[in-house]
């Protein structure tokens, strides 16, 4: 046995950086009272040699692993993985207290139990409220192994001999060698450097549930997230049923996924046709609406935008933006008032994507200009129009990528007329003779063809 040595760190909870002593402001990610000591012990161990394992090998000596993905028992939560679980992988599945994670993975962990080996350790819950959980959504996991155990190691010797652990949650497990409390900064992240470890070495497929911020953030250091092969985001209202499944990192398939659920009494379902809940009953009966088909992993979404632009009451007019970035918006405001001139100096405007989903993607720019130009104007754009495009700042409609996917699922879902890029108007051939295909090069030229030229008066 080495010396072992105490070495005081400060760590941000927020976005895990370490500082050498205690600040006020975190100097990264600039947040306040979020730097915190914690103390570690670290043996003094002597130098090994390197092993086999360590030493360089040609590429071309490199086997190839074939990879047999196991499918979960919800075709969604598949989806999102990029087609099932990849075995020997560590995923990470964060969301707020209370939004449904330990709901879905119980469901995840009975369906896996009937073919194979799964520990479920409940850090946080008895094996008896597990169970009255498996038992109110109907669930046939007696297979299913319960453990209900906080200490990291106790629940790594317990795993064993399963194919398959989960950990709820990773803030309320720890290790007894390490002094700090549970769910600090330096509990958090060697517990998951021990996980990683344990299913590399072992080939076992490890889920972690990790509770967030109200940032949105993983709750304790963000460095969780690099060591991890997959992080899933569970988002959406406490209250509201519907919920959102989003693939932020994947080694082995789209970062973009995003998957739709639905919470019930009997548990949560994948919605298959998910078409209808970003988009609204009324829409094209009023002013400032227009969809867009958006592209989220491998799948084309229809979303609807809706705008409001009213008078404001104060001298610094608001600009309130959910679900598209606030400085993606503010730009396109200031590009509709100095290339198609329509004043919003005096305007509160608020731009929302409907059903809760976060449009990232700048094709969705001439869609929400759309839809601002459309409330500016009072007149209502047709419920059968679909836009999208991005804008950049001299005005132009830049192409987009996936013209051919985005113009599907808008026909397939009704559209009749789609106002697209110039320069994607090739990839848009396919379908002349199914929908009005209107191609446009510059922001202005598209507020002329909707609303005639028109201009808001500056009263």
């Amino acid at each position: 046995m080495g010396k072992v040595k105490t070495n005081t760190r400060y760590y941000c909870t927020d976005c895990g950086s370490v500082s050498p002593g205690w600040l006020g402001r975190c100097p990264s990610c600039g947040k306040f009272g979020t730097i915190v000591e914690e103390i570690e012990e670290v043996s003094a161990k002597e130098v090994k040699k390197p092993s086999a394992l360590s030493r360089p090998v040609r590429l071309s000596e490199v086997s190839e692993e074939k990879l047999v993905r196991i499918s979960s028992g919800i075709a969604e939560f598949d989806e999102v993985l990029g087609g099932g679980i990849v075995p020997a992988s560590l995923v990470l599945i964060g969301g707020d207290p209370g939004i449904g994670k330990s709901t879905l993975m119980t469901q995840v962990a009975c369906n896996l139990a009937k073919n194979y080996k799964v520990l479920y350790a409940s850090a946080e819950e008895s094996p008896a409220q597990v169970k009255m959980r498996a038992k109110r959504l109907s669930l046939s996991g007696a297979d299913m192994l319960l453990l209900g155990e906080t200490e990291l190691n106790a629940i790594i010797d317990a795993a064993a001999d399963a194919d398959f652990l989960i950990v709820d949650s990773i803030q309320a497990t720890y290790l007894s060698e390490m002094n700090s409390s549970a769910g600090s900064v330096g509990q958090v992240k060697e517990c998951a450097a021990r996980l990683m470890r344990f299913a590399k070495a072992e080939k076992k497929t490890v889920f972690i549930i990790g509770h967030v911020t109200k940032e949105g953030a993983i709750a304790g250091p963000k460095v969780l997230e690099h060591i991890m092969d997959a992080v899933l985001y569970f988002e959406g209202q406490t209250q509201d049923n519907c919920k959102l499944l989003r693939a932020v990192k994947n080694r082995f398939g789209s970062a973009q996924e995003v998957g739709v659920f639905e919470m019930t009494d009997k548990g949560i379902f994948g919605v298959k046709d998910y078409s209808g809940l970003f988009l609204s009953d009324g829409r094209g009966e009023n002013a400032g609406s227009v969809v867009t088909p958006s592209i989220s992993g491998n799948r084309a979404i229809a979303v609807e935008i809706q705008s409001l632009v009213s008078k404001t009451a104060f001298g610094l007019p608001r600009r309130m933006p959910l679900g598209i970035d606030y400085n993606r918006a503010a730009l396109i405001i200031a590009i509709l008032e100095k290339r198609a001139y329509i004043p919003f100096y005096s305007s509160d405007v608020y731009v929302t994507a409907m059903g809760g989903i976060k449009l990232t993607e700048p094709a969705a720019d001439l869609a929400v200009a759309i839809a601002l130009a459309s409330s500016a104007f009072s007149k209502a754009v047709p419920k059968d129009l679909c836009a999208f495009g991005e804008i950049g700042l001299t005005g132009e409609v830049r192409g987009v990528n996936f013209t051919e996917k985005r113009l599907s699922e808008c026909y397939k879902l009704g559209f009749k007329t789609a106002i697209i890029p110039a320069s994607n108007k090739s990839a848009a051939e396919k379908f002349a003779g199914k929908m009005k295909i209107i191609p446009v090069k510059h922001i202005y030229q598209t507020v002329k063809i909707l609303f005639d030229g028109e201009t808001v008066s500056n009263e």
